[in-house]
């Protein structure tokens, strides 16, 4: 069990990057897994050419857009891809955690899909990052150019955010503007150092 951790999570679109980041200016330390993935698939080119083809391949490096475009449409994909690259996210994830077990304060481990993978880390408390549907799908056609039909595909391929609501220890509402979610961050930090007190 990882005892000063906490997952940061949500849903796709949902503002976890900028909660980061606020997390960050007041003083929180991230483990951050979608860096860790870039790093694992860019170390994975040979294994993702072989598995799905040259054609996702650019410059040497996975072309993720190419790859993402892919795996969202078609499940057996993404879950191929997973087996490829998941074993040596979880194992740096680790690494990296057992580092910031050993200063003995709250720390965030940014996890995107911490609620599919269910049971993978041993981590019981969770932040959740919340906004509606609708503000998801509006932030994402707009953020990745995506058409309305593969914006709701990325964000189908996730359990649905209301669930993932439900199962939060802290919660941070995103539905509104950056003034508010200042406000919301710096709610759930004192939380978050009234129980690690």
């Amino acid at each position: 069990m990882l005892k000063n951790a906490i997952v940061l999570t949500g849903g796709i679109a949902s503002g976890k990057s900028t909660v980061s980041a606020l997390m960050q200016l007041f003083g929180f330390r991230v483990i951050d897994a979608d860096k860790i993935a870039h790093k694992v698939l860019d170390n994975s080119v040979s294994q993702i050419a072989k598995a799905f083809g040259e054609e996702y391949i650019k410059d040497n490096r996975v072309d993720r857009k190419k790859l993402g475009s892919l795996i969202f449409a078609n499940k057996d994909k993404r879950l191929e891809l997973e087996a490829i690259v998941h074993p040596q996210i979880k194992k740096k994830i680790l690494e990296e955690a057992q580092k910031q077990e050993a200063l003995g304060k709250p720390y965030l481990i940014d996890i995107p899909l911490f609620f599919e993978r269910e049971g993978v880390y041993n981590i019981d408390k969770v932040l959740v990052v919340y906004t509606s549907k609708e503000t998801q799908l509006e932030r994402l056609i707009k953020r990745e150019g995506l058409s309305k039909k593969e914006a709701l595909l990325r964000i189908e391929a996730q359990l649905p955010i209301d669930s993932k609501k439900e199962r939060a220890t802290y919660l941070i509402d995103n539905n509104k503007d950056l003034a508010h979610l200042q406000q919301e961050c710096e709610r759930v930090k004192e939380e978050i150092l009234n129980d690690s007190n």
